[in-house]
């Protein structure tokens, strides 16, 4: 693997961003009125809620922990239809650049706009609704770890989904969140739900994430051996999503598809 090619990668969504405020507003604007509204509904709840119980480390955390995972998510699947809408795909393999550098790439793009967007999120969280992120203390560090591995494998599926079907199915790829995060207890605990799907959440590391959030919010110590199996899980998706994607791409080229590329065809 080429550094320098990795680089490459990188520096060209650094040169699409810094020309483009229509790529840029967009990586602090969702997220802030994301914490803004959830942080006016919190200091709600705080006003009508039991005197002791605070809201905000409980419900805006949540929040703040899965917009990172969206922006995670979202920036490596970014990163890859900047490439298809401007017809570069071909152009880059045309180049001696290898699969696992252009997704790592991507992986290093997503971290470094995820980061701006986290930045953003904290400072609003923590100025305008007394949010800190030290209430989680040391285990802030593995649930963004297990947030961030998840994202990047759905990411990654993401891209090899497009990349399989053409360019319209992005629009299969904005809803994925939405349909992880009622499975995944954001903002309400896994027991809640029906049978069937708190075993459809035992797969999903978001789930144990959110209930050791719950967990430390209400007194009390987050098991280790939990967390432990979720970045497992997370680190396996991450396989496979790559896994699947340097399939698609081998399937691409052998059948003539990555040639065909057309917005209008999903096949």
């Amino acid at each position: 693997m080429s550094f320098r090619r990795v680089s490459a990668i990188v520096l060209r969504q650094y040169f699409l961003l810094r020309a483009s405020v229509a790529r840029t507003v967009p990586l602090f604007a969702w997220v802030g009125v994301d914490m803004v509204l959830w942080g006016f509904l919190t200091r709600y709840l705080n006003t009508v809620a039991s005197p002791g119980f605070n809201f905000v480390p409980a419900l805006l955390g949540a929040v703040l922990l899965w917009d990172f995972f969206i922006r995670i998510m979202q920036g490596v699947a970014m990163a890859f239809f900047e490439d298809v809408w401007s017809r570069n795909f071909l152009n880059l393999f045309a180049t001696p650049l290898l699969i696992s550098e252009y997704v790592c790439g991507l992986v290093l793009t997503s971290i470094a706009t995820s980061l701006f967007g986290l930045a953003a999120m904290l400072l609003i969280a923590t100025l305008w609704f007394h949010l800190s992120i030290f209430i989680y203390g040391v285990m802030a560090i593995p649930f963004l770890l297990v947030l961030f591995l998840f994202g990047i494998a759905l990411g990654i599926f993401g891209a090899a989904l497009v990349l399989r079907l053409g360019p319209a199915a992005e629009w299969f790829i904005w809803p994925i969140p939405a349909l992880v995060s009622p499975f995944a207890g954001v903002l309400y605990p896994v027991t809640t739900l029906p049978h069937w799907m708190q075993g459809v959440s035992l797969f999903l590391p978001p789930s144990y994430v959110f209930e050791g959030l719950r967990t430390i919010v209400s007194g009390g110590h987050v098991a280790w051996a939990p967390l432990a199996l979720s970045t497992c899980l997370a680190a396996g998706y991450i396989l496979l999503a790559y896994w699947t994607f340097v399939r698609v791409y081998r399937h691409a080229l052998r059948t003539g598809l990555i040639a065909r590329y057309s917005a209008e065809n999903l096949s």
